[in-house]
């Protein structure tokens, strides 16, 4: 499902090459993908709450793919922005029922639910290594065969759906199988905030860092797909890495530590110049993904009444509220350079520093 998120970033740099579209027009389709997902993701969060919907995980797969497999075929831009958007909507409807049914199989483990989380990071990985190949060899014309991996993961979610065993679903209820705990609403909020910044910085960094990096170190579109490639591989070790982390020390202590530690890498992939940039790269997307999984488990233990939707904010607005920033981001970049526009991109895991700084560990809830 995630490599479908991922390719709206990887599919930027061709529009912008073929099409010639401003940094402020590239940004709009990433905002077109991110604004519908973050707008009815915690809607889709809260249905799950109160119904079983598995028969979500098959039909919005292939809204994501459709989506993506239609975005280069018109070169009208209202209707490629209108199929990015029916992407974001499959994506949308994903998240909560996906992390719904994981948390009931995982049981409350942290390094269960961080596998789960990789599974997302690798497809983010992908995501150019898919598109890059198929769009260099035909065009943007030749989207429709990015429909296949969708075709497959629908298939394949049909087929788990039909071998499921209603125990698998959480036996609790919609929202996983133990008793609730009295939910903590204001540390629920300070770290959906917390998300919103990783957030912002994330998908900023995912739609232009192969238009920074090209222009960085000469490289060009190859250049660029690849430091998108290191981007989403980096998550994938961070995210494996938070599981890790948290079975030794507290969530909160990694979550905040990890958000100071991206602050310096941030400020590497901005100012540093070279090959050395990739590095950069690596080290912001690990420090941006070790909490990432760490932040979906503390948000459901602080609404542990509601799971679905804190899994609808933790996990779905963690991966696309920050595209409301792309097309600010897209204007200063054309108006100034990109290396300006990307500049404020520091102070966000700064601030989410400052956001989780007191934040309490929730007790682990009781697994029957």
């Amino acid at each position: 499902m995630d490599v479908y998120q991922g390719a709206v970033s990887a599919l930027v740099p061709f529009f912008v090459a073929e099409r010639h579209y401003s940094y402020a027009a590239a940004a709009g389709v990433v905002l077109a993908a991110s604004l519908l997902s973050s707008l009815v993701q915690p809607a889709f969060g809260a249905l799950s709450d109160r119904h079983r919907m598995p028969w979500l995980l098959p039909l919005s797969t292939a809204a994501a793919g459709t989506g993506i497999a239609l975005s280069g075929v018109s070169a009208s831009y209202p209707l490629t922005l209108l199929c990015v958007a029916v992407a974001g909507l499959g994506v949308a409807a994903y998240h909560p029922e996906s992390a719904r049914v994981a948390r009931a199989a995982a049981r409350g483990s942290h390094t269960a639910m961080g596998w789960f989380s990789l599974g997302g990071n690798l497809g983010f990985a992908l995501a150019p290594l898919l598109v890059t190949p198929v769009v260099a060899a035909g065009g943007l014309r030749a989207t429709p065969v990015l429909a296949v991996p969708a075709m497959a993961g629908t298939a394949l979610a049909l087929f788990a759906l039909r071998r499921r065993r209603p125990a698998a679903d959480g036996a609790g209820g919609p929202g996983a199988g133990g008793p609730a705990a009295p939910d903590d609403r204001r540390s629920f909020v300070r770290l959906s905030l917390a998300v919103v910044c990783r957030s912002v910085v994330f998908v900023v960094l995912a739609a232009f860092v192969p238009l920074h990096v090209a222009d960085r170190t000469g490289g060009g579109t190859t250049a660029g797909a690849a430091a998108l490639f290191v981007l989403y591989l980096g998550g994938a070790v961070g995210t494996v890495l938070g599981g890790r982390l948290a079975a030794r020390w507290d969530r909160v202590r990694v979550v905040r530590r990890s958000y100071a530690a991206t602050v310096l890498a941030v400020a590497g992939v901005v100012l540093v110049p070279g090959p050395a940039l990739f590095g950069c790269v690596a080290l912001a997307s690990a420090g941006l993904y070790v909490p990432f999984s760490l932040q979906v488990t503390l948000g459901q233990d602080y609404l542990s009444s509601r799971v679905g939707t804190a899994s609808g904010v933790t996990l779905g607005l963690a991966v696309s509220v920050g595209g409301v920033a792309t097309p600010l981001v897209g204007a200063v970049a054309d108006a100034t350079s990109l290396r300006t526009a990307l500049l404020p991109l520091i102070v966000f895991p700064a601030i989410g520093w400052l956001l989780t700084r007191r934040l309490p560990e929730p007790a682990a809830p009781s697994w029957s």
